[in-house]
């Protein structure tokens, strides 16, 4: 069944299953009803010579300028080409088409101003697989994502590059293919169709829902760390984080208790210290803040998915339009800044803890470095440096992108939200987490096959899968397909899958 876009439910989980697995859309009748008012009203004001940013002006430093009635509609088609201005790579297709959802689900508010067709043309490119070519960087986050945003729009005109079925074509070509009647431009359609931050934040969409994933592998690669490790469990005891009152770290603290259930250590049976380190115990209290630090941006982004994003905003029901800043990125980009921050700190708690696997002075009787054979084998000594570079670049690129603005436009635009390198830079943090948490799976994996006590059954559940694509290092061997396949299973999360299917939600 077709996802409805109203302008007003789109989560972060239908914008995943719209952007990365092609399921179809449609718009509700009201929000064609809306829009079909919201352009009577423009046309009315455009009809009376009323001066309205955008439409019948310049735009940025020359939104003093008045266009002739004979420039209106020409002015969108220019304004689409010189904003067409980004450089570089593409932006992946899931990213693209979760841009366009997003803007649908915008002009689906009926305040935009553009003509029906503008939404439902996008509708039918997504629902026919039409996605532009958009060149990931040239945002700055405010204006919204306008660089991108143009690149989507040039199809709107026939032009500029779309796939369609696995082939990079002329949008004009792509168009035809598809069946999809191009609509042209009208007065303001240009504007409306790019003025908003539609693909960080669809960028930011998917980036966490893929770090909730994530963080519940980290809790399931910590329990694995603890059980070798023979952790003291008490510090894991729901009722200690209730006491202080933080849902993350209740959430995380259930998550390891369901991972142990049924295993010697939770029952008491393996002796353990008084007290672990800070790395061991806090735990739930780290986890647990990236949680919350989550919960925040998913309620920042939701906002962002079903508000007005555009500027000027119209209100038919008031017969007004208001020029403002809705198109400002800071609402979506100073919340993504804090979860790249917060995916940092949970890698370098788990290289922390694969640290201690390692190290003979505090591995609790395991052999060092995880091997057999000290001195002639290295064991797993080399994994703790892949980590710990993948971390560095982590730190680097954990340096907030919304403090950085740089003016624009002749000062008329001199502080924007530099939303767009918090998303490409928050990718590139959780691609290297993948590989630290990969790595502290495979030394956790290979720590109990040392140990003779029966495990919690989330844990024999997660070597179990780990153990289908990384033998156990019996002697030393290069590591590095071994790396590489270890954080390839960790972002396809069949860890995660197959131990929530054993023992049931993590979260």
């Amino acid at each position: 069944m077709a996802i409805t876009l109203d302008g007003s439910d789109l989560t972060i989980e239908k914008l995943v299953r719209i952007a990365r697995h092609g399921e179809k859309v449609k718009l509700s009748k009201e929000a064609i009803e809306r829009m079909k008012v919201c352009r009577t009203m423009l046309e009315e004001k455009i009809e009376a010579g009323e001066i309205m940013y955008g439409v019948n002006t310049g735009i940025g430093e020359f939104s003093e300028v008045v266009l002739k009635d004979d420039q209106i509609q020409d002015f969108q088609r220019y304004l689409i080409y010189n904003h067409a201005a980004g450089i570089g790579e593409p932006a992946p297709i899931e990213y693209v088409r979760g841009a366009m959802a997003g803007r649908i689900n915008v002009l689906a508010k009926g305040h935009s101003g553009n003509r029906p067709e503008i939404a439902l043309t996008f509708v039918e490119m997504l629902n026919r697989g039409v996605t532009p070519y958009v060149c990931q960087k040239g945002s700055v986050g405010a204006c919204g994502d306008l660089a991108p945003m143009s690149q989507i729009a040039l199809l709107l005109l026939g032009e500029g590059q779309a796939y369609y079925r696995d082939e990079l074509l002329d949008g004009a070509i792509a168009m035809e293919r598809a069946g999809i009647p191009v609509p042209g431009l009208m007065a303001r359609d240009g504007l409306s169709a790019i003025n908003g931050s539609n693909l960080l934040t669809a960028m930011s969409a998917i980036m966490l829902y893929d770090t909730n994933r994530w963080l519940k592998q980290a809790e399931i690669a910590a329990t694995m760390t603890l059980e070798a490790l023979k952790a003291n469990m008490k510090p894991y005891t729901p009722m200690l984080h209730e006491a202080r009152g933080f849902k993350g770290a209740i959430r995380t603290a259930n998550a390891i208790q369901m991972m142990i259930r049924g295993g010697d250590l939770a029952e008491g049976k393996v002796k353990c210290k008084v007290q672990d380190a800070y790395s061991m115990r806090s735990t739930p209290q780290v986890i647990g803040t990236a949680h919350d630090a989550t919960a925040w941006a998913r309620s920042q982004v939701e906002i962002e998915l079903n508000g007005i994003g555009d500027n000027p905003v119209f209100f038919p029901e008031h017969g007004l339009h208001l020029s403002g800043a809705n198109f400002q990125g800071t609402p979506v980009s100073l919340p993504m800044d804090m979860i790249g921050a917060a995916v940092t700190m949970i890698s370098v708690m788990s290289e922390r803890r694969m640290n201690r696997l390692n190290h003979p002075a505090l591995n609790v009787g395991l052999p060092a470095f995880l091997t057999k054979g000290a001195g002639m084998f290295s064991g797993m000594m080399l994994s703790q440096y892949t980590a710990d570079m993948q971390i560095v670049e982590q730190r680097i690129l954990s340096m907030p992108a919304s403090i950085q603005s740089i003016p624009a436009a002749a000062d008329q635009e001199d502080f924007v939200s530099m939303g767009m390198n918090t998303a490409i830079k928050n990718f590139q943090i959780l691609d290297n987490a993948y590989g630290v948490l990969g790595i502290e799976f495979m030394a956790g994996a290979q720590a109990l096959d040392f140990r003779d006590y029966t495990f919690g059954a989330g844990t024999r559940k997660a070597k179990e899968v780990i153990r289908k694509y990384v033998d156990f290092l019996d002697v030393d061997r290069p590591l590095y397909p071994d790396h590489t396949r270890m954080k390839e299973l960790v972002k396809s999360c069949e860890i995660l899958e197959e131990v929530e299917k054993l023992i049931g939600s993590l979260g």
